[in-house]
């Protein structure tokens, strides 16, 4: 791969081609894209967001931006805490604004009128459409290994991010376990595109979608690229084995 080059699954694209390959894959899958969540992770994706959520720990007043937050999964998870967090402290409401380069994404989040406290914005992970040092958390899920250039998406929410501001990154992995990396390999190749055509109509999609993951740097690499962004105390919490990883930093 060179400068001017980009991943789209096992293939090596010119930069400029990617987002719109990406968004014509979001596009297809977004009216079945939570459905598939919850078959192809039997639900535990869930949990993952249930983790994600609790560690950011989003209070009263904060401004956080959900990146690439799709249909507002996480987006909505985070307003409950926050609303929690409200009810025992007091303090105004916080402010979750989701910012998704997909459109069609967007629109079906609408489509579920989420909480008060949430907004949507279209707009790309390596410019956002907005200040710097205008937020207190940065939450990316399952949408980094999308961009087409990672290091410009953690510039980008370093930039974003107060000091002391929390950066936290929720995203499919490697584990650790050759035994199980086999066994997730096997799973992912010859499972998940077969029910992407079952249920959303759509193979070449999810086949692009596990093609990504392989792709997509380890845990200690990217932890080396959150650091290399501007970060302090980079790390990562394996989940389900390492299967996805946790990854967290602070702008300090």
């Amino acid at each position: 791969m060179t400068d001017s080059s980009a991943t789209f699954g096992f293939r090596d694209v010119d930069a400029a081609e990617k987002p719109g390959l990406v968004r014509g894959v979001f596009d297809r899958v977004a009216s079945r894209y939570d459905l598939m969540n919850d078959v192809m992770s039997v639900g535990v994706h869930r949990l993952w967001k249930d983790m994600a959520a609790a560690r950011l720990n989003p209070q009263p007043g904060e401004r956080i931006i959900d990146c690439a937050g799709g249909t507002g999964d996480i987006a909505e998870r985070l307003a409950k805490l926050a609303r929690a967090a409200k009810m025992r402290r007091g303090g105004p409401d916080a402010e979750i604004l989701i910012v998704d380069y997909n459109a069609e994404m967007v629109a079906e989040g609408r489509k579920r009128g989420l909480s008060r406290e949430i907004a949507w914005s279209v707009g790309d992970a390596q410019a956002l459409p907005l200040p710097d040092a205008c937020a207190d958390a940065y939450v990316i899920s399952f949408g980094i290994r999308n961009v087409t250039d990672i290091n410009k998406a953690l510039a980008e929410a370093r930039r974003v991010l107060k000091p002391g501001g929390r950066f936290f990154c929720l995203e499919f992995s490697q584990p650790p376990s050759h035994v199980l990396r086999s066994l997730y390999d096997a799973y992912s190749f010859k499972v998940i595109p077969a029910m992407g055509q079952a249920v959303a109509g759509d193979r070449d999609s999810y086949q692009y979608l596990v093609e990504s993951i392989r792709r997509f740097p380890d845990q200690q690499t990217f932890a080396d690229m959150i650091t290399a962004a501007g970060f302090r105390r980079a790390g990562y919490t394996n989940l389900s084995a390492g299967v996805a990883a946790l990854h967290h930093g602070w702008a300090l």
